[in-house]
């Protein structure tokens, strides 16, 4: 008997898909959000980017990121899984001011965000900041540390930003997988400290 209820436990849990929860990597245009869903995913990510062109030019900035040659125009889309039963399904958004109607759309349904900064141009961040404050989203700041990039502390970013003080701001490396792993963590983590505390009584 015990060994056909294990037999049972066992198709039971390959069936099961788990906790798959929708999370945003938001940011300024050129701020490493393709690459960090790309460095994370444990799938091929989707991507939608085209190269620039002169069509582009007096329309997305590009200060600060003169050698970028590609842009999305969509989204990403990756997936990773955090631990048994637990995948991330993450959407990164496009970074120009052209295509922030599409925001909307992939908020829809979200868990939280990422807020990729780059502090060479923080100001870029401040609409995603904006966003997801207004529509009362989780989210947290993930500062990515460009080479040669002055290195600022997380409560000078804190502070630069405006941010209340429950805002996770870590520092991280978009490049690197176990970088990435950890502000998607952190996310998560943030997000059930907000919906516990929606929750809790009076």
């Amino acid at each position: 008997m015990d060994s056909v209820r294990s037999d049972r436990d066992r198709r039971e849990r390959r069936l099961d898909p788990g906790l798959a929860l929708k999370i945003l990597v938001a940011g300024g245009f050129g701020v490493g959000k393709t690459t960090l869903v790309g460095s994370v995913s444990e799938i091929r990510p989707l991507r939608t980017e085209e190269r620039l062109t002169e069509a582009g030019v007096g329309v997305d900035d590009i200060g600060g990121v003169e050698a970028k040659t590609t842009t999305t125009v969509a989204m990403d889309f990756g997936r990773i899984t955090i631990r048994e039963n637990l995948s991330l399904y993450l959407f990164g958004t496009p970074g120009q001011d052209r295509f922030w109607f599409l925001w909307d759309e992939l908020a829809s349904g979200a868990l939280g965000a990422v807020v990729l900064v780059d502090t060479r141009r923080l100001q870029d961040c401040f609409p995603a900041v904006d966003f997801f404050e207004h529509r009362r989203l989780p989210f947290m700041v993930a500062v990515n540390c460009f080479p040669g990039a002055r290195v600022y502390s997380p409560d000078d970013v804190r502070s630069a930003l405006d941010l209340d003080g429950d805002i996770p701001v870590v520092l991280c490396d978009a490049r690197e997988r176990e970088s990435g792993k950890e502000v998607l963590v952190a996310l998560v983590e943030h997000a059930r400290r907000m919906h516990l505390a929606l929750r809790a009584p009076g």
